[in-house]
């Protein structure tokens, strides 16, 4: 098992040099076989080891018992350990969620990197688990090898192999009895339907573990070619295979307000994109509306909104609070009010979008982090006006011009903002 799991550090970058390791630890089997192997790797991995143990208070006795174990057997190695407490009560997700969001919390806060003991079974049951209600390729990926500061050594180790080793090193454990009842679904799994498929191929859990974290390294690679800085047009998201697009609309959603899109929520913003009406629009959780805007997709957001306009020059156009003027330019002028360029093509005025970037003379910022870093309030952030040509940004109201995009020859044209009183 000791080779095995160092392999697999290896394999995944775990672990450096000098680095402090705090092992999550319940008193079970998988934690206690984890801590004595990084136990005795310690001095070849050159690492700090500690412990840490969270009791959720869930089984009263038996919760207090795990504790004394998990303090006696870090005693009895001189490894330091780290105990929280808390009292854990059901959420919208249930009382499951609630205890792992508890623990993590605590786990977190304490620094270094956080080692679970995760298996290869449990990644099979994961796997299973997500079948069962209905997934993609993201939730067949399953366990995260390394998520955060959080690592994952034993996604290889079977519950086989954490049992030999225990026994080799002559290692107690403690049972959890919460293990035994099929009150949950991954029990029912482990209990029912792995020892029936185990029957079939006796090493199935280290099988579905290899292609859970292949299927990881797959949508690695899919939702890195979905990234953008400004979501794509209408017509390239329609000329994108399925998987790209799918990803690219995912994560649209995500940055427009929608915490987590589900497939319902992809297919909707899929409608908006081959939408025969160019002005469609669909309502998503949070209170996020997300309109087309002929070949763009956009967000819209309460008293923000305001629809995109082309500003003629020489012409004006008004949204609310604000008048846009634009005209041939006496003179190169670059303010937060008013900036001087060479547009090419049609100018536009619209809300800001996901991606939006500017670049001035500190570098390049997203729009979104910039409105934060000058602490705009949120509801006034999709007011600013955001100017565009063919090319892209061209300046930013109360932000300034695009230092990309500043002319500094004339001729050129000038626009300006005047404040109005509408509302």
């Amino acid at each position: 098992m000791q080779n095995k799991l160092l392999a697999f550090i290896r394999q995944y970058d775990m672990i450096a040099p000098g680095d402090r390791i705090i092992c999550a630890v319940s008193g079970g089997a998988d934690s206690v076989a984890l801590l004595f192997a990084m136990y005795l790797l310690k001095e070849k991995l050159d690492i700090t080891l500690e412990a840490a143990h969270f009791n959720h208070n869930l089984r009263g006795e038996e919760s207090r018992r795990d504790e004394d174990f998990v303090r006696a057997l870090c005693g009895r190695y001189d490894i330091p350990l780290h105990v929280g407490s808390g009292e854990v009560r059901p959420g919208k997700k249930g009382l499951e969620a609630a205890a792992r969001e508890a623990r993590y919390g605590f786990l977190k806060s304490l620094g270094g990197k956080i080692a679970t003991a995760h298996t290869a079974d449990d990644n099979g049951e994961t796997v299973l688990m997500h079948m069962v209600r209905g997934t993609g390729l993201k939730g067949l990926g399953a366990i995260a090898p390394v998520n955060g500061n959080v690592i994952r050594p034993m996604l290889l180790v079977t519950r086989r192999e954490v049992e030999e080793f225990l026994e080799e090193w002559g290692l107690s454990w403690i049972q959890d009895s919460s293990n035994d009842t099929d009150a949950f679904l991954r029990n029912r799994i482990r209990h029912c339907v792995m020892p029936l498929l185990k029957a079939e191929n006796p090493r199935l859990a280290e099988s579905l573990s290899r292609m859970a974290l292949g299927l990881r390294e797959d949508e690695k690679y899919l939702s890195s070619q979905a990234a953008f800085q400004e979501l794509p047009s209408v017509e390239e998201l329609k000329d994108m295979p399925k998987a790209i697009r799918s990803r690219c609309l995912e994560r649209f959603l995500k940055e427009s307000g929608v915490k987590e899109p589900e497939d319902a929520h992809i297919q909707l913003a899929e409608g908006l994109v081959y939408s025969q009406n160019p002005s469609a629009r669909g309502n998503f959780p949070g209170g996020v509306t997300i309109v087309r805007h002929y070949d763009r997709l956009k967000v819209l957001s309460g008293e923000a909104e305001w629809e995109g306009q082309t500003l003629p020059c020489p012409g004006q156009v008004e949204i609310p609070g604000l008048r846009i003027i634009c005209r041939e330019a006496e003179q190169i002028r670059n303010t937060p009010d008013a900036f001087t360029v060479q547009p090419e093509g049609a100018i536009v005025v619209r809300p800001r979008l996901p991606g939006d970037v500017i670049r001035l003379p500190g570098g390049s910022k997203s729009l979104k982090k910039l409105f934060i870093d000058r602490k705009i309030p949120a509801p006034v952030r999709n007011r600013i006006p955001v100017v565009c040509d063919d090319r892209g940004i061209l300046g930013v109201y109360s932000i300034g011009v695009h230092k990309d995009r500043a002319a500094d020859s004339l001729p050129a044209v000038t626009i300006y903002f005047e404040k109005t009183d509408s509302k």
